[in-house]
């Protein structure tokens, strides 16, 4: 049977839901009443059923004139996505009961009511109707499957005979509140543009309240490559801010892309671990990877980007503002620190007022035109983060230490100079200058290296100094990496879950039934809270339906042993695992199967540019997301032993040890 394409499986699997939704409801004070709750459930039901008919109609007439595009290889429309967007939003209300204000059945309501209007719309043969006030549109998100929210203003005198004329584009980022997708359409659809918007306003949901992080994180650029599908966006004149969680949001984003904005700025927030916790040092595979978001440690690269920062006198959370002024001090770097006299948590007028004069002044003026400006500041500790301009971290020495690339322009000679720090491969985009100098080494072609084929040039730290690349050995690099971290390969376990995976259950005959029962739970856990807490469903296969292509496009996530599972029993010798039906050992650790299991993440035997995760979904937890955003940090590094222990609800599980594999993918040392 061909797959479904994307938004038909996706309502299809709301419609086989909904007969279960009414007795699996538990009632709380705001819930709809039964009558009410059956009502929207059967609407619903028919406004799917309809969905489904127009895609179908679609997909045999094929529209020119509808913008599409391709997720799991499938043709999605962007007007049929925002109509389920509202659908989407609707179910995991109920499925959730996340009926907590009075209003919300009200909204969950509303939620359907523009749903239908949009449905009617399309019927007709209309496009979507983006007229003067604020929109919910959606998108299919590649990391999952499902569909995601977010909300669109464009300004008053949008042309829209020239959708395609270039506007500068303002991304938003949203505080915490508990918002979901219904009270997110709620609060921002029908809003009028302001009276001096001259850019089109992208509010992004983040997949609710994770302060932007993991798939959070990819859900920002995500809406923005699809409002930019969708009309003209000036990729030079973006900007980006937030407040609160958004404060906290917009320093993460300005900190580790600060070549992606025009102009940037953060009111309020947290920005790193400790000081908003109050805690004590973690364990060091916790610690060491703090360094991934907290952003203080990147302070040193707001000396590439116009940023600017909001606190009330008397918000606690002005300590954020305080110290990233006074981390990027101690680099000799300033920006403007708005305070709002005797405010608490929130902006005040003059205060916003100067917040919003400064993002618009930078963004007209825009991003500098590539390649950019040749002199940087460039701080990373993970190669996730690795860009600036025409500079590309590719590999470190050592990962989660502090890697630095500063950069001077000798004119005369036409000559790039960089010293770095903890970086063992590098690429600089070949029109910087005709050479270039790596910490004071003699000079090496740029502009003509590598027969001047590719656009950027490759240097590698040896024994011996920097050495440039070939064009051969370039390539040889490009296509299968060097077997150390690198971008997008670099872990933590978490990693997997910020671009597309797949979850892979066995279906043979485990080794250990103990076992095999902890890794099924570990599953559903991980289905199940990925739903709650980032707004999607996982895609769950079968290992005996797993083709040549999902490995291709997938990070593997794969659950069992090599006896239930048979896509680890055929990549077991590859891994840094000694696994037979007798035992399991890890470095000089026995594992007992019967109640000690092993989580890691690793490269892919089977496809040297994906991830495989064995017997992990992401291991922040449902309490992570409860407690604080600052929480979601990972917890069990890059390889983790866990005891378990049967319980009636599921089990019970303890961390035994937990590393970070070396930048060779070795086993720590004191393993």
């Amino acid at each position: 049977m061909p797959a479904m394409r994307p938004l038909i499986r996706f309502v299809c699997c709301l419609s086989l839901m909904t007969a279960t939704l009414l007795s699996s409801q538990i009632a709380s004070a705001q819930s709809p009443k039964p009558a009410e709750l059956k009502q929207l459930t059967q609407r619903q039901e028919q406004l799917e059923k309809q969905l489904v008919r127009l895609q179908r109609s679609w997909a045999l007439k094929r529209p020119t004139d509808r913008i599409s595009y391709a997720v799991d290889g499938q043709q999605v429309w962007a007007d049929l996505a925002d109509v389920v967007v509202h659908l989407k939003g609707v179910d995991w209300i109920i499925r959730h009961n996340e009926f907590s204000k009075k209003a919300t059945a009200a909204h969950t309501k509303k939620a359907l009511d523009e749903a239908e209007q949009l449905l009617l719309e399309l019927q007709s043969g209309k496009s979507r109707d983006f007229g003067q006030t604020r929109k919910i549109c959606g998108y299919v998100s590649a990391v999952d499957g499902s569909v995601q929210p977010y909300a669109l203003t464009l300004p008053a005198d949008f042309d829209f005979e020239k959708p395609r004329q270039r506007h500068p584009l303002y991304v938003v980022l949203h505080g915490r509140g508990g918002l979901n997708e219904v009270g997110f359409i709620a609060r921002n659809s029908g809003k009028e543009p302001g009276k001096d918007q001259k850019w089109i306003q992208l509010d992004v949901f983040g997949r609710i309240d994770n302060a932007f992080r993991w798939a959070g994180e990819t859900d920002v650029f995500e809406a923005i490559a699809d409002v930019s599908r969708r009309f003209g966006v000036d990729k030079d004149r973006i900007t980006l801010w937030g407040f609160s969680m958004g404060g906290a949001g917009a320093w993460q984003f300005a900190t580790h892309y600060p070549d992606r904005w025009a102009s940037a700025g953060a009111g309020a927030g947290f920005v790193d671990f400790y000081n908003y916790q109050k805690k004590d040092r973690l364990p060091e595979y916790q610690h060491r990877p703090l360094n991934i978001y907290d952003s203080i440690p990147y302070a040193r690269n707001l000396a590439n980007i116009d940023f600017i920062t909001y606190g009330g006198e008397n918000d606690k959370q002005i300590a954020s503002s305080q110290l990233m002024t006074a981390a990027a001090k101690e680099y000799d770097i300033q920006f403007p620190f708005v305070i709002g006299k005797d405010a608490g948590h929130k902006f005040t007028p003059e205060g916003e007022a100067e917040f919003q004069k400064f993002l618009w002044k930078h963004n007209e003026k825009g991003l500098p035109k590539y390649p950019g400006p040749r002199e940087i500041r460039f701080v990373t500790y993970t190669p996730k983060y690795n860009r600036c301009f025409w500079l590309t971290v590719e590999e470190l020495d050592r990962c989660y230490d502090e890697s630095i690339v500063e950069s001077t322009y000798d004119r005369e000679d036409d000559r790039l100079d960089l010293q770095t720090q903890n970086i063992r491969l590098l690429t600089v985009s070949r029109d910087v200058a005709g050479q270039i100098s790596l910490d004071d080494e003699p000079p090496l072609p740029l502009r003509d290296a590598a027969k001047s084929l590719l656009p950027e040039v490759y240097f590698a730290k040896t024994d011996a100094g920097w050495e440039v690349l070939s064009y051969d050995e370039s390539r040889l690099y490009q296509e299968a990496g060097s077997g150390r971290k690198r971008h997008d390969l670099q872990g933590p376990i978490d990693d997997a879950f910020m671009q597309p995976f797949l979850c892979v259950r066995g279906t043979g005959k485990p080794w250990s039934k103990e076992h095999q029962a902890w890794a099924e739970w570990r599953l559903q856990r991980f289905a199940n809270e990925f739903d709650k807490w980032m707004r999607g469903r996982v895609r769950i296969v079968n290992d005996t339906d797993v083709t040549p292509e999902m490995l291709e496009q997938y990070h593997v996530v794969l659950f069992g042993d090599p006896g239930s599972n048979s896509l680890i029993a055929d990549i077991k010798d590859e891994l840094p695992l000694e696994w037979t039906p007798e035992s399991c050992q890890l470095g000089d650790q026995k594992i007992d199967t019967s109640k000690q299991g092993a989580a890691l993440i690793y490269p892919n035997p089977a496809n040297p540019h994906k991830y495989v995760v064995l017997n992990s979904g992401m291991t922040t937890l449902e309490k992570d997301f409860k407690a604080s955003n600052s929480w979601l940090f990972a917890k069990h590094g890059d390889v983790a032993i866990l005891d378990f222990e049967s319980k009636d609800n599921g089990f019970e599980e303890t961390t035994r040890w937990a590393g970070l594999f070396t930048d060779d993918w070795l086993l720590p040392e004191d393993e």
